[in-house]
């Protein structure tokens, strides 16, 4: 009668204590920010619709916070021609900034962002490219933020023969 009463003792303190072992682990008390959140911070302060050119060519681009503020996404097009509705995400991937930039050359290129130690601007690095390169790849992204209404953004375009181009737009919040 001893060992049941002990062994209905032991049963029961572990139908308590093994629900508790599965439960979530209480989140984290907030710390200071990693340079990955502050430069993914400072890409969500575009948000809004902006206005410019790149190589003499009118472009306007929307920012915006998607997937409840977990990724930002920016949507270029133009009146005709290219770009008609390419987008990048940039998202946080633990103390990473990453960016997938869906091209209209038919890839999706990779990139890590980087913030300066000034703060004013993330500059994007090529990781890898999925798909066709035929088109040829955008390489390398920079955003520099003047002010809460002006930013410029300076790419570099690798030609499907291999040769980089360099591109710059300057782009104003549209009114």
């Amino acid at each position: 009668m001893r060992k049941l009463a002990i062994l209905i003792i032991l049963v029961a303190t572990a139908a308590v204590a093994l629900p508790q072992q599965m439960q979530m682990p209480m989140p984290k008390t907030a710390g200071p920010q990693s340079d990955a959140q502050k430069a993914f911070e400072k890409l969500k302060s575009l948000a809004g619709t902006w206005e410019g050119t790149v190589m003499g060519i009118p472009i306007n681009f929307t920012i915006r916070a998607a997937s409840s503020g977990t990724a930002i996404l920016h949507e270029g097009n133009t009146e005709k021609g290219v770009p008609n509705h390419e987008i990048t995400m940039f998202y946080l991937e633990g103390d990473r900034l990453l960016a997938t930039h869906y091209c209209d050359a038919g890839n999706r290129v990779r990139w890590e962002g980087k913030m300066s130690p000034d703060g004013k601007t993330i500059e994007f690095s090529f990781l890898d490219v999925a798909g066709s390169t035929k088109g040829g790849l955008l390489k390398r992204m920079m955003f520099t933020m003047i002010d809460a209404n002006k930013h410029v953004v300076d790419f570099t375009f690798i030609m499907p023969n291999g040769k980089p181009v360099e591109l710059h737009g300057e782009f104003q919040r549209a009114k």
